[in-house]
């Protein structure tokens, strides 16, 4: 079975390269179509996708060139990136958004075909991996991932989630191809595997965990962020689109950078926006998008981005899903650092804000931040009917979990969360007098 996961993921990319859709070429005069490939609900593309067209920056930055074309401009939604990387190679979608394992497997096939493309802006980020999350139904004794060793798990095979998987599992001292059977599936056929109880656990990327612990039909295993490896979200172009319109595809990336600025400041407005697009629930959008969310959106291509996606190939190159890969030739940032101009050295060495507790009140477009969970728990604790979410970050990882989601601990006056049973316990194993107690205890110790 686990020959079989590698085997079709390998098929995917490997499908006739024939789709409808238009590349972007002149015809009809001097019209222009652009082809978009992104992921609705992969939100931590939302800058390059979802959030941007909701916007209408792009259509609104091509319609300034008055170069002589008129613009279209063809938006195409996928569920992950191995089709948007196949039309790409086809010719098919000019520019295209995918997570970081997508990525390589994007840089990889478009060399092989003569199809080079390049990673050319970032969308959303975190540099300890928390973007990608182990989960287990609600009423799992599964408490580590130790305990994954001889279960069913599925995963995307290829997919920054299936990386995140491999890793933890050899920390764990579990061989990833032999001590677990892994079955090759689309996040939304893993959720469904995972509540019919034919899988253990499910591996996947945002929004997924978030969404299913938000529906009550899934709880964390394992924090992506305890590798503590930058994971990203980026946007990749086909080198010959790239060349042929600079211009076009400059105006993409100031647009992106138009919508990561209204998600920045307006994040409450935005994650409502992603929400309405998506039918994701805006609470889970918030999670991952918010103000201290999960995801940090800033287009620049940091250097320790980079750098991860360079120790990425070897996970890839394992699971026998591609060769080398050159990434420094793959990254090329002369076009975001033309659209962004000045600021862009700024975005280069900003930092992620911190992490902090926070709660979005019901009716409000605001949200109201907490120096500490505790005092976000005394809060709840006087508002029980007036809260749409409530989030706070992992004592360890800095991970934002769901108040009522997270594990608590009581250590003297503290009240610390944690996103797993494993980092919790880990804690408590480290400090005496330390204890896991209930959310409505913590609640309670608070008030």
């Amino acid at each position: 079975m686990k020959r079989k996961a590698v085997t079709a993921a390998a098929a995917v990319l490997l499908l006739p390269l024939s789709a409808c859709g238009g590349s972007a070429e002149a015809g009809n005069g001097s019209t222009v179509t652009v082809t978009v490939g992104y992921q609705s609900k992969t939100i931590n593309t939302v800058t390059a996708g979802t959030l941007l067209r909701s916007l209408g920056s792009f259509e609104k930055q091509l319609n300034s060139l008055h170069d002589g074309h008129t613009y279209k401009v063809d938006w195409q939604d996928y569920a992950t990136g191995a089709p948007i990387t196949a039309q790409m190679t086809a010719g098919k979608i000019d520019i295209g958004s995918m997570g970081d394992f997508p990525l390589l497997l994007n840089a990889a096939r478009g060399k092989q075909l003569g199809r080079p493309t390049q990673l050319v802006s970032v969308t959303g980020y975190n540099l300890r991996g928390g973007l990608n999350t182990v989960v287990t139904a609600p009423d799992s004794q599964l408490t580590s991932l130790k305990d994954l060793e001889g279960k069913k798990i599925s995963t995307s095979v290829g997919s920054a989630a299936d990386g995140t998987l491999v890793r933890a599992l050899q920390r764990a001292g579990i061989d990833p191809d032999k001590g677990i059977s892994k079955l090759n599936q689309q996040p939304a056929v893993g959720a469904s595997a995972l509540s019919a109880g034919s899988v253990d656990a499910l591996s996947q990327f945002v929004a997924w965990p978030g969404l299913l612990a938000y529906q009550g039909k899934a709880k964390a295993l394992y924090d992506g962020a305890q590798l503590n490896l930058p994971t990203f979200h980026g946007v990749t172009a086909r080198e010959d689109f790239a060349k042929q319109y600079p211009a076009v595809l400059e105006a993409f990336l100031k647009a992106q950078e138009e919508a990561t600025d209204y998600l920045n400041t307006r994040p409450v407005a935005a994650a409502e926006k992603v929400a309405e697009a998506t039918g994701l629930p805006a609470e889970v959008v918030y999670l991952y998008n918010g103000a201290h969310g999960i995801a940090t959106f800033d287009p620049a291509v940091k250097p320790q981005l980079v750098s991860a996606l360079k120790q990425d190939v070897a996970v890839l190159k394992a699971a026998k899903l591609t060769g080398d890969i050159d990434v420094a030739s793959f990254v090329d940032d002369q076009y975001v650092k033309k659209a962004l101009g000045s600021a862009y050295t700024q975005q280069l060495n900003a930092s992620p804000a911190p992490a902090a507790s926070e709660v979005w009140p019901k009716g409000s477009e605001e949200t109201i931040s907490f120096k500490s969970a505790k005092e976000l728990l005394a809060y709840l604790a006087g508002h029980r009917n007036g809260t749409r979410a409530a989030y706070v970050p992992d004592a360890t990882t800095g991970t934002l979990w769901f108040a009522n989601k997270a594990v608590w601990v009581a250590d003297g006056n503290q009240l610390l969360p944690f996103v797993t049973p494993a980092t919790a316990q880990a804690y408590v194993t480290a400090h005496d007098g330390a204890r896991t107690v209930s959310y409505r205890d913590a609640l309670e110790q608070a008030s």
